[in-house]
């Protein structure tokens, strides 16, 4: 039977705008409760035996009170109930079993306290072991039957009770707290910005948000930049104010002061009022932007131990450049898989969003493995992710050391990081009647397996391919952000949102972003991935690439109107938003995200997609449509490689094998023609 192991990713309940709390206030004695939903949909542990785990995570700054697992599940009604059971593990250790209720009917509910001595600082596991039989024990059979299955609903989850730790003082502690997870979660964390800012504040931002949203550990969250006003500030935990001196409010300032600012940035952290917040401020404007790079340099932040940091030129504040390898070992010192049926061991490549596999992959895989199998029924399988490769059977005569060469499949399309996972199917004679305890199967993975592969750049300009071209190899790549001259709190909310999910992927803070108005000239733009945002009124730019647009406005700028894709109302022409990838008017190696409508709400709920990373895979193609009531439609107006207009003689032209034929056949018609020929002259006379 199979064992099925999936990392799940962490949810929580629903998407929230800025400013909205997700979690239940603390309780007079300042305990808080986070809840990890085990899993975002319903799923089933199947087969005799079936396995579930999930991630969850205990911050250093947490006093844990309690941890508990709610298990809300199903189970097939033909289970035997003395026979069938269920293990809770974690961090790889049995914590509790119970025998699921079989004569109960409809949704069961368990609540099992996690023992607080085997949890640990960082990621925990826990993983749900079923083994659930539908027949007798002295049953014999290999097949597994479809009726054994345990569901658990979506409404299971891990239930963390814990206090904070007093914070520290400490730009290195804010920092940690700011992206904790339960700081995101709860909607307590922002981003703020002078309000009317200028540029330069703006591209400073970016890096700031950006050095933050990679240590977002959710999926679905996002930490929001807002205009600084009491609004924005309103129920936060946690502030990050960005901003040139001279524009910073008037309370900030007098708290910071002014001696020490020439030719300097600073990073402060300050008290406003029992609400901590970290000012990233400057005279300068370069320097500005030096100090927000400081902040997506999540190792230098991590060891600032005071409450100011001081940032001049000559301070270093790079992240290594990106480095990633085509040539990788699966594990340093070997691992061993034990237990029959299915074993499998997962590893994971990283690779910049960019680039994907080219031809001539392979992974090289040594193992060993035990020699009392049924080499019948044996095997070894590679998938990345989750797709098999190939296959080799297990044979005794190779047990001591076998080798396997499987070849990357040109229609994988693998591009990012991606998994490898190397599975072993252990089947034992006769091991549906009888126990091997003392002969309990096993495979070896040497550390002379790996991977070997070359990249290439994805150059199309699809959303399937989003972050390109935005970043390149981990860091923004000569991006600018058009923006309207006017701008409203929906501007920054879409902002806000497309730099959540590029941050995530922004791994150095050497990349370049540069912010300009729609009145911005075109010989600045000439080299850079534009990035769009307004409405055909607003934004001049966007008025200016009205023919260019896949989804194009009326004569009036009012609505967008229909198209050879989608046939749209006026009404609603008015009401949607698009996303809109192109290539830029002046480079077919340049690309353009419009992210328009005729409102601005509309572009915000359009720019929502692009905002998590759990959001993005509803996008693809390359021209999207998203209205208020939660429709979302995407297409793809660029023709597919090999969508081509040639004639037939062009197509022939390329065929050597055709050309060949018709060569021969020319060749014998002429001699028919000669022959026809030199007949009617021989025989003209009679």
């Amino acid at each position: 039977m199979k064992k099925t192991i999936a990392l799940l990713t962490l949810l929580s309940f629903c998407l929230l705008s800025a400013g909205q709390a997700a979690s239940a206030a603390p309780d007079p004695d300042g305990t808080r409760l986070l809840q990890t939903v085990f899993t975002d949909n319903e799923t089933s542990l199947t087969g005799m035996r079936s396995s579930k785990q999930k991630l969850f995570q205990i911050p250093d700054y947490w006093n844990v009170q309690e941890v508990n697992l709610k298990l809300d599940y199903v189970v097939t009604p033909l289970a035997k109930e003395l026979i069938s059971s269920v293990t809770l593990w974690i961090n790889g250790k049995p914590f509790h079993s119970f025998r699921p209720g079989t004569g109960e009917k409809g949704l069961q509910q368990l609540t099992i306290a996690v023992p607080k001595e085997w949890l640990k600082q960082g990621d925990n596991t826990i993983e749900i072991q079923g083994y659930v039989r539908t027949e007798d024990r002295q049953a014999c059979s290999i097949v597994e039957a479809p009726d054994q299955w345990l569901q658990l609903h979506n409404t299971s989850s891990i239930d963390v009770r814990y206090t904070s730790l007093p914070m520290e003082g400490t730009i290195a502690d804010f920092a940690k707290r700011f992206a904790g997870p339960d700081t995101v979660y709860a909607g307590g964390s922002v981003i703020t910005v002078p309000d009317r800012s200028e540029t330069a504040e703006l591209e400073a931002a970016v890096h700031v948000l950006s050095g933050f949203a990679k240590l977002n550990s959710w999926d679905d969250k996002d930490i929001p930049l807002l205009p600084y006003s009491a609004e924005a500030l309103k129920e936060k935990e946690l502030v990050v104010l960005v901003g040139l001196y001279d524009r910073l409010p008037d309370e900030i300032r007098s708290l910071i002061g002014s001696e020490e600012m020439s030719g300097k940035a600073w990073l402060r952290l300050l008290n406003q009022e029992g609400q901590p917040m970290l000012v990233v401020t400057s005279q300068n404007a370069e320097l500005l932007k030096k100090a927000a790079r400081l902040t997506a340099n999540p190792e230098l932040m991590s060891q600032i131990a005071g409450e100011a940091k001081a940032v001049d030129e000559s301070t270093d504040v790079s992240t290594p450049a990106v480095s990633f390898s085509s040539r990788v070992s699966f594990t340093e010192n070997g691992d061993e898989l034990k237990g029959p049926h299915h074993q499998e061991r997962s590893y994971y490549i990283n690779l910049p969003a960019n680039r994907s596999i080219a031809d001539s992959g392979r992974i090289s895989l040594d193992y060993r493995y035990s020699q009392n199998l049924d080499f019948n029924r044996s095997l070894v399988t590679v998938s990345i992710n989750d797709t098999p490769i190939g296959s080799k059977k297990l044979t005794k005569e190779m047990a001591n050391g076998d080798r396997a060469t499987f070849a990357i499949p040109t229609d994988l399309n693998v591009s990012g990081n991606f998994a490898v996972t190397v599975g072993f199917d252990l089947e034992m004679i006769e091991a549906a009647c009888t126990q091997n305890e003392e002969q309990t199967p096993w495979a070896y993975i040497s550390n002379e397996s790996m991977i070997d592969f070359k990249t290439k750049d994805r150059t199309e300009l699809l959303f399937n391919h989003y972050p390109y071209p935005f970043l390149r190899d981990g860091a923004y790549n000569q991006v600018a952000v058009v923006l309207p001259q006017e701008r409203d709190a929906y501007t920054y909310r879409t902002f806000s949102n497309l730099f959540n999910l590029l941050g995530r992927y922004a791994a150095a803070n050497t990349g370049d972003v540069k912010v300009y108005p729609d009145t911005v000239q075109e010989s600045e733009l000439k080299d850079r991935n534009i990035i769009a945002i307004g409405t055909y009124q607003d934004n001049k730019w966007i008025r200016d690439q009205n023919k260019n647009l896949y989804f194009q406005y009326d004569d009036k700028g009012t609505a967008i109107r229909s198209n050879e894709k989608k046939s749209i109302d006026s009404e609603y022409g008015a009401r949607i938003g698009t996303l809109q990838l192109l290539p830029s008017p002046f480079s077919s190696s340049t690309g353009m995200l419009a992210v328009t409508g005729a409102r601005s709400e509309s572009y915000y709920l359009a720019s929502k997609l692009l905002a998590t990373e759990k959001a993005k895979w509803s996008v693809y193609g390359d021209g999207v449509t998203a209205d208020k009531d939660g429709n979302v439609n995407a297409y793809r107006f660029k023709k597919q490689a090999g969508e081509k207009t040639d004639s037939v003689i062009a197509d022939i032209a390329k065929r050597s094998d055709v050309l060949g034929f018709l060569a021969a056949v020319g060749l014998a018609a002429c001699l028919a023609l000669v022959s026809l020929a030199l007949l009617i002259r021989k025989y003209r006379k009679k």
